[in-house]
């Protein structure tokens, strides 16, 4: 296999599960220490957009009896990329904790949207990254980006607006007050039962957003967090 085809052709693996690659970059010495330690060069990532990786979640849910179910698919599909090309899964979800976050922004230049979510210009916020794939060599991956911030071209901010605990601040997320409403009665008869409602109410990547059964999986993960 070429290295100027490995790209592509992990982007073709992912999407039989419903993930695309988002991305590539390139260790250094001063940035990635840590991870070239580990014998790493180049990583790729990978993640969706709105719900193409929900019917073959479903699917291996169905038999599946464990705990943290996404999280077990994601690995499912890990290690039959890592066996398929050589190289080696790692995820947002588990220690060592991978600066998932730096590479997302190196890649794609994503920023936070109030609700501390990184918004894309074409996805909104219905888009999301479940691993990424390091290779011991360098190999050709494309040129990062630096996309639009799309919440400097949204005058009406209505996630701000819409917010029924009132945690939604331009440049702040109070997560104390929007763990408290999801306690409350409206809390459990809105957002709870229908998804965040600030979340639902931004206006990018309506196409998007994710079909009800995922939003209320996503929900019902927050149960354990609400008002601790």
């Amino acid at each position: 296999m070429r290295d100027g085809d490995l790209y592509n052709r992990l982007d073709t693996a992912l999407k039989r599960h419903g993930l695309m690659a988002r991305g590539g970059l390139h260790l250094t010495e001063d940035a990635d220490l840590a991870a070239r330690e580990y014998g790493f060069t180049t990583v790729v990532l990978a993640g969706h957009a709105g719900s193409s990786f929900w019917p073959d979640f479903e699917t291996f849910r169905s038999g599946y009896d464990g705990t943290h179910p996404l999280d077990a698919w994601s690995r499912s599909v890990g290690s039959e990329i890592e066996s398929e090309f050589g190289c080696k899964a790692l995820y947002p979800f588990e220690k060592p904790w991978w600066p998932f976050q730096s590479w997302i922004k190196r890649t794609e230049g994503l920023e936070p949207s109030p609700l501390a979510i990184l918004i894309h210009p074409e996805f909104g916020l219905w888009h999301g990254y479940r691993a990424a794939f390091a290779f011991a060599g360098e190999i050709a991956v494309p040129a990062p980006v630096s996309l639009a911030h799309a919440c400097d071209s949204c005058a009406e901010k209505p996630c701000i607006s819409t917010c029924p605990a009132e945690a939604v601040a331009a440049h702040d997320f109070a997560i104390k007050a929007c763990r408290t409403h999801l306690d409350s009665n409206a809390g459990r008869s809105g957002c709870m039962v229908s998804g965040c409602l600030a979340r639902n109410a931004c206006p990018v990547g309506r196409q998007y957003q994710y079909v009800e059964a995922q939003l209320r999986f996503h929900m019902d993960a927050l149960e354990p967090l609400v008002n601790r």
